[in-house]
């Protein structure tokens, strides 16, 4: 928990996916984050959850359904969305981050 606090605090863009394995839309958004953190490069983080492994985190962000994907700077939340997004529109909530 400590280390994940610390990376939602930094300067960087941090985006973290609450997932679970054996969600279908969360097995759709994976390689679109591959796609987006190609691109994105070192610009911004990229953090997966599995909300069966820390479900205190996903309860804490009020995690409901998933895929669910926050957008945190500063340790701040500037972006956050339930379902499987594209990379465009996760690129250009990102890119607003920098």
């Amino acid at each position: 928990m400590t280390n994940f606090n610390t990376i939602i605090s930094s300067s960087t863009p941090t985006l973290v996916d609450f997932y679970a394995k054996w969600c279908g839309p969360c097995k759709m958004q994976a390689p679109i984050l591959e796609q987006v953190k190609q691109q994105i490069g070192d610009k911004a983080t990229i953090l997966k959850i599995d909300v069966d492994h820390d479900n205190e985190l996903a309860s804490i962000y009020h995690v409901q359904s998933i895929p669910t994907l926050i957008l945190f700077k500063n340790g701040k939340i500037l972006w956050r969305v339930s379902g499987v997004r594209q990379a465009n529109t996760i690129l250009s909530k990102i890119n607003e981050a920098l």
